[in-house]
């Protein structure tokens, strides 16, 4: 039963989280146009450079390219949706100390305020960029059809995996004073990594070395890679994999860092 009460809790939360975001119905038209915009302008740059190497970067095409911009301007939103930096508020005004008395774990009801966060977001300002770049440029669609549910799976998986490494930048919180400047480090060095800006296949040989040994391409790169078919299905059960052993890293990292910081706010506070 107490499981089940969990279960009803946290759908409850996600629910409640997409609902508040569906009211911002300004805000979600003028992400679409940005968005929009954006991806025009993203692909007119990766055009040239395609056509500049006589139609091929990389193994990518022009629709290739088109495909991986459209598709990143759709995701974007959904996996950086931070809502955990009201975290870094709770933790300096104290009131992580009442969080953590409720009986539903602190990770998790985050976790659930993201997930519906992240599906209004998708749905809201993602698919409309996604659907005007198909009108425009075109997309490239998988040839393979599992590649479709492997990709739905890599997209959960990443939108888990920012969720876990944005909520460690928050949970710094408990040693540090301001979060702002951390936010903003890991912000720029992770849309360079996750293949947000280019794809990772188009770094210098040292950078893409960097990059693969972070979880960062597991955010953006992958799930763009699984949904477009751009690579093989059993590539992509790979990649899925390193997905799934990166969120286990980071979800006992940040289960660590929370416990670290409850215990250092016990000896602080008394």
């Amino acid at each position: 039963m107490a499981t089940v009460a969990r279960v009803s809790v946290h759908w409850r939360v996600a629910v409640a989280a997409f609902r508040q975001y569906s009211t911002y119905r300004l805000a979600t038209a003028a992400g679409v146009f940005t968005n929009s915009v954006f991806g025009l302008i993203r692909a007119s740059i990766l055009f040239a450079a395609i056509a500049t190497a006589d139609g091929e970067l990389a193994g990518y095409t022009a629709l290739q390219a088109a495909t991986y911009v459209w598709l990143g301007q759709a995701l974007l939103a959904p996996i950086e949706a931070f809502g955990t930096r009201e975290v870094s508020q709770r933790v300096h005004q104290g009131d992580i100390a009442v969080d953590l008395l409720r009986p539903v774990p602190f990770l998790t009801l985050f976790y659930a305020q993201k997930l519906g966060r992240s599906s209004f977001l998708l749905l809201g300002r993602g698919l409309p960029p996604l659907l005007i770049g198909a009108l425009i440029t075109g997309l490239a669609l998988p040839e393979d059809p599992l590649s479709y549910p492997l990709g739905l799976l890599s997209l959960l998986l990443a939108i888990t995996l920012a969720f876990l490494a944005d909520m460690l930048v928050n949970l710094a919180a408990f040693w540090l004073v301001e979060t702002r400047g951390l936010s903003v480090v890991y912000m720029a060095v992770m849309n360079l990594l996750s293949g947000f800006l280019i794809p990772i296949v188009w770094f210098p040989d040292w950078l893409l070395a960097i990059a693969r040994a972070t979880p960062f391409p597991s955010m953006i790169q992958t799930p763009i890679d699984t949904l477009s078919g751009r690579i093989p299905v059993a590539e992509a059960a790979g990649l899925v994999a390193v997905q799934a052993g990166w969120i286990a890293v980071l979800a006992l990292a940040a289960w660590a860092v929370l416990r670290a910081g409850v215990r250092s706010l016990e000896v602080q506070g008394g």
